[in-house]
C-alpha cells in the first residue's frame, strides 16, 4: 500500500511539472508576433538588417559638423528603407572591417562606396549599379607632376581594397612608381601634402569633394582612370531578399527624384 501511495504520489507531481512547463512556452499567436531588432527593442514593420559602411569617405559616408552621420550612401540606404518598410542599423566600420563583418556575417549588406569588380563578385552579390565614379590622381598643391609619366622613380598613395587601389597597381609597372596603401582617405592625403608620397589615387566624387572642403590638393588635368560601378552588395549566396528590396526601393527612389535630390545634396 505504501509502495502504490508513493508512486500516487510521483505520478501527480510530474504531471504538474509538465503542466508548469507547457504553460510557459505556449506560443503566441501569429498576429502578436513582433520582431526584436539588434539593440533589444521590437518592431511592429518590417524587418531589421544591419548594413555596414566606411567611416571616412566623403561625400559618401562621413561625419558633419554637428557630429551626424551622413552622406550621399547614408542618404540612399535610409531612403530605400523607408521606401521598402524596413530598419537598417548602419554600422560604421571602416571599409576593410565593412567587408570582413558582412562576409562573416555579422552584418547583412555593405553600402561604402564598394565598386563591382569581377574579382568581389566572387565574394559577394550585388546590387544593381548605384553610382558611377572615374578613378582620378591628386598631388600636393606646390607639385610639378602633371602626367603619369611624372610619377616614375616616386610612391603613390592609395586607399587599402579601393578601385583607386586596383587602377594605381594596373599601371604601376609601366609608369615606374611603387604603391604605398592606407586604411583610410585622410590619412593618404595627409601622406601626399607632407611630401612623402607623390600623389594619390582616388574616386573624382570623393576626391573632389575633400579638395572643395580645403584639402592642399589640386587635380592634374588629364590624369583619369576608368570608372567603376557602385553597389549594395551582401554575403555571396545569403541575404537575396534585402538585396531584393534595395534593387526594388533604389528603383522607385529614383522613379520619384528622392535619388537625385541626395546626390545634387552633396555634388553641387
Amino acid at each position: 500500500m505504501k509502495k502504490f501511495l508513493a508512486l500516487s504520489l510521483i505520478a501527480v507531481m510530474t504531471a504538474g511539472v509538465l503542466a508548469g512547463c507547457s504553460s510557459k512556452t505556449e506560443e503566441k499567436p501569429a498576429d502578436e508576433k513582433k520582431e526584436e531588432t539588434t539593440d533589444g527593442e521590437t518592431t511592429a514593420d518590417g524587418e531589421t538588417y544591419i548594413v555596414a559602411t566606411d567611416t571616412v569617405f566623403p561625400p559618401f559616408e562621413f561625419t558633419d559638423a554637428n557630429g551626424d552621420f551622413v552622406g550621399i550612401d547614408v542618404d540612399i540606404i535610409n531612403a530605400i528603407a523607408e521606401d521598402q518598410g524596413i530598419t537598417i542599423d548602419l554600422q560604421s566600420l571602416g571599409f576593410d572591417a565593412a567587408l570582413l563583418a558582412v562576409q562573416s556575417g555579422q552584418a547583412d549588406g555593405i553600402i561604402a562606396g564598394c565598386s563591382i569588380t569581377d574579382e568581389r563578385k566572387e565574394t559577394f552579390d550585388f546590387s544593381e549599379p548605384y553610382y558611377t565614379a572615374d578613378v582620378t590622381v591628386a598631388v600636393a598643391a606646390d607639385s610639378d607632376i602633371k602626367s603619369f609619366e611624372d610619377l616614375a622613380g616616386k610612391k603613390v598613395a592609395v586607399k587599402t581594397a579601393t578601385n583607386g587601389a586596383d587602377f594605381a597597381k594596373s599601371i604601376a609597372d609601366q609608369y615606374g612608381f611603387t604603391v604605398v596603401e592606407f586604411k583610410d582617405s585622410p590619412t593618404m592625403y595627409q601622406d601626399v601634402i607632407a611630401g612623402n608620397t607623390a600623389a594619390c589615387f582616388e574616386d573624382y566624387p570623393v576626391m573632389a569633394y575633400n579638395i572643395q572642403q580645403g584639402a592642399a590638393l589640386v587635380i592634374p588635368d588629364g590624369m583619369l582612370g576608368a570608372g567603376s560601378d557602385y553597389g549594395f552588395a551582401v554575403a555571396k549566396g545569403e541575404n537575396a531578399e534585402l538585396l531584393e528590396k534595395f534593387n526594388a526601393g533604389l528603383e522607385n527612389i529614383k522613379a520619384n527624384g528622392k535619388f537625385d535630390e541626395i546626390v545634387d545634396k552633396y555634388t553641387k
